[in-house]
């Protein structure tokens, strides 16, 4: 398949970091973060408890700021603006789904729904009650709508704020952990409302433990410790912990092979192992055997191989280059050293079982 090029993404998050000042001193949140969000897709960010996920996320509300980086969505880096502006950019723009709801308690389902449209003056005034009543039967909550919250159960709390979050038909929604206190039923209701939106191009990002759940999105990105995995390292190897991932992701050195190069392989690349990050490569060992490797395949040459070719297809090859020896010590240091726990893709040559002599 032809490697497509990439498109301007939607928010770009460039060096993102961010850091805290606390009684003990400095603790440094997000280390040096860059993403790209591209319009339509369905994200997920996991992580374990205190990775950084929930601070990432807050970076492109603008409910936080970076001590140094910036996040630009569409035109507009969110640094440059004051809290009023990003108020008001917020709210025309943005839908968030918090994990406790954070419904007025003074306030009818339907007049929570309705605040972001009086909020930001959208819509006829005679327009958004109806509006707002069309979004809570959307999410199985027409006949409690002149309920307050307190007065119902925990899953249509959460149901009236994923309607509230599309108040104003936001291109962008934002969910932290917005299935962590549901039951499982709430949680997929909720989770089909959320494909629907990116069915209709928006664009949802959706902090989440669930790893199920995660799943569901066309995307995930995993953080560690602050800092986001090389997202080709960890769907090569799903079932690594997080911490490994890491390791490997500042162990990879990225390399580009361009349309039409042949670089021949010397003796010393046996101490090597490829994955193929992106797009498509043929090996040829010059003794007629051909192998053909495309995006997620691991290439090992733990073997004597002689004057050994790759070629790249028509389009850029983009792959990580890995220390071998450093590359085992990692995956050998970890519980998934057996292979039949172990993803390396499909067509992946990697001979997993292999142990640092």
């Amino acid at each position: 398949m032809e490697l497509q090029p990439k498109s301007k993404p939607l928010i770009r998050m460039s060096n993102i970091v961010k850091v805290f000042k606390t009684v003990a001193g400095e603790v440094t949140v997000l280390k040096g973060i860059d993403a790209d969000f591209n319009q339509g897709e369905f994200v997920s960010i996991v992580g374990r408890s205190g990775s950084g996920k929930s601070t990432l996320v807050n970076m492109i509300t603008g409910i936080d700021h970076p001590t140094s980086g910036t996040v630009q969505v569409g035109d507009v880096i969110l640094n440059t603006m004051n809290e009023s502006q990003m108020a008001t950019w917020r709210g025309r723009n943005l839908g968030i789904v918090f994990q406790f709801f954070q419904l007025l308690p003074m306030l009818t389902l339907v007049e929570n729904v309705m605040l972001p449209m009086d909020f930001c003056n959208l819509y006829a005034p005679s327009e958004r009650e109806q509006r707002a009543l069309a979004l809570l039967e959307r999410v199985g909550l027409g006949d409690m709508a002149d309920k307050l919250p307190g007065a119902t159960a925990g899953g249509q709390q959460q149901s009236a704020a994923v309607a509230r979050a599309l108040a104003n038909d936001p291109p962008i929604i934002i969910a932290d952990e917005p299935t962590g206190n549901l039951d499982t039923r709430t949680a997929d209701t909720i989770m089909q409302i959320f494909e629907e939106l990116v069915g209709q191009g928006k664009t949802m990002i959706m902090v989440t433990h669930d790893r199920q759940l995660a799943h569901r999105a066309s995307r995930t990105l995993i953080i560690s410790d602050g800092e986001l995995v090389n997202e080709a390292i960890s769907s090569a190897f799903p079932d690594l912990p997080h911490a490994s991932l890491l390791q490997l992701s500042h162990l990879a050195h990225a390399i580009e092979i361009t349309p039409g190069a042949t670089p021949i392989l010397s003796e010393a690349f046996p101490s090597k192992v490829y994955l193929i990050s992106r797009g498509q490569m043929t090996l040829n060992d010059l003794q007629g055997k051909i192998q053909h490797f495309s995006s997620g395949e691991l290439i090992d040459f733990n073997r004597p191989h002689g004057n050994e070719v790759w070629t790249a297809s028509d389009a850029p090859v983009e792959l990580l280059e890995f220390d071998r020896t450093g590359f085992l010590r990692i995956i050998n240091s970890t519980a998934m050293t057996n292979p039949d726990k172990t993803s390396t893709g499909e067509s992946a040559i990697f001979p997993i079982e292999d142990s640092l002599q």
